[in-house]
This record gives structure tokens, C-alpha cells and sequence, in this order.
């Protein structure tokens, strides 16, 4: 029998539905204010019907009110409980969040045409890139010892899973393509224990 230590555990990443700030153009960051439109329900049951059919064991979400009410609909959906963890929290824009993205600043967000290019830049009370980096993966390398040969769903934000994808790939943050990640997207990958 193989050691169930050295299997990875496979996740699959997916973003929470469209929200009334996505609508708008609004920062979220953690500020738990947006609530799911219309569409970013239907886009939620819209994925949970491409997932039919996996066996996952588990789904764990962000314990942000977009990405719980998005995986309550894939739960249902798909029989599952749902688990929360702030690890899985979008990254806080600190005094950013309830303004326009168009007055994101890169010196400030360390992200400028779609790549990272200050991965310690920070806006005034939020987190860097470094920051999200060091708790995502942290909560994924744990996962990988805790759950090896497990197929785990994660319902999160679009800057968790860039530092998620970036870690299971070992790719550097700093340069990293930073393209957008659309609502309800998935994003299947493994992950092996260190």
C-alpha cells in the first residue's frame, strides 16, 4: 500500500460569484459589504453544475459573506458541508476598500499592466502581495499534510488564487502575471506535502 503522506492533494480553486461592488467597479478587499447579484448566484449553480460529478471530500471557503454565499450554493448543489477560514480572505485593501478600482494606485497595490511588480508594496492597512502569499499558503501547506490524496474544492477571491497558483507551481511572486481572474472561473491543481 502506497504511504498516503507522499499523495497531494488536489484542490480546485474557485472564485466567488459576481457581487454588487464587482458591479460597480468598488475595492472589496475584506470589507464584508457586497452581496451576490443576480448573475454571481447563477454563475455559483452555473458551477457547481460543471463540478457534478467530482468527488470532492470537502469544501472549504473564505469566511467572506461572497464567497460563503457562493459555496452554500455549490454545497447544495453538490451535497457538501461548508467549512470557513479567514485564510482564504481576499487581500485587505485597508483604506482602499468602498472606493473605485480605477483609483488603485500601483505604487500602492504593487501591481502595474496585469504583473506584480512590488510585492511588498502595501496600501495603508492592507496586506501586500507578500502578505496574501504567506497566509494562503500556509493554510494550502497544511492542507497538503493534513489531507494528502484528498480532492478538496476551495471557494475564494481572485488574490488568493494567484498566490495559491503561483505556490503550486513554484512560481516567484515578485513578476508574477497578474491577469484577471473571472467570477466563479476554476482552477484545478495539486499539491504535494514538504
Amino acid at each position: 500500500m502506497p504511504d498516503q503522506t507522499l499523495l497531494p492533494v488536489h484542490l480546485t480553486l474557485l472564485r466567488h460569484g459576481q457581487t454588487t461592488w464587482n458591479d460597480t467597479g468598488t475595492v472589496q478587499g475584506q470589507r464584508d459589504v457586497a452581496r451576490l447579484t443576480e448573475h454571481g448566484r447563477h454563475q455559483a449553480f452555473d458551477a457547481a453544475q460543471r463540478l457534478r460529478g467530482v468527488p470532492f471530500d470537502a469544501l472549504i471557503s473564505s469566511d467572506l459573506t461572497r464567497a460563503v454565499d457562493s459555496a452554500a450554493i455549490i454545497a447544495d448543489v453538490l451535497g457538501l458541508e461548508v467549512e470557513t477560514t479567514a485564510a482564504l480572505r481576499e487581500r485587505s485593501f485597508g483604506v482602499a476598500e468602498g472606493h473605485p478600482v480605477a483609483e488603485l494606485d500601483p505604487r500602492l497595490t504593487g501591481i502595474s499592466a496585469h504583473r506584480v511588480v512590488d510585492s511588498h508594496a502595501r496600501p495603508l492597512g492592507g496586506e501586500s502581495i507578500d502578505d496574501v502569499y504567506r497566509r494562503t499558503t500556509a493554510f494550502v501547506s497544511a492542507l497538503a499534510h493534513e489531507r494528502p490524496g484528498q480532492r478538496l474544492l476551495l471557494v475564494t477571491h481572485g488574490g488568493a488564487i494567484h498566490t495559491i497558483r503561483a505556490f503550486a507551481h513554484a512560481t516567484p511572486v515578485e513578476g508574477l502575471e497578474w491577469d484577471p481572474v473571472e467570477n466563479c472561473s476554476i482552477w484545478p491543481l495539486e499539491v504535494c506535502a514538504f
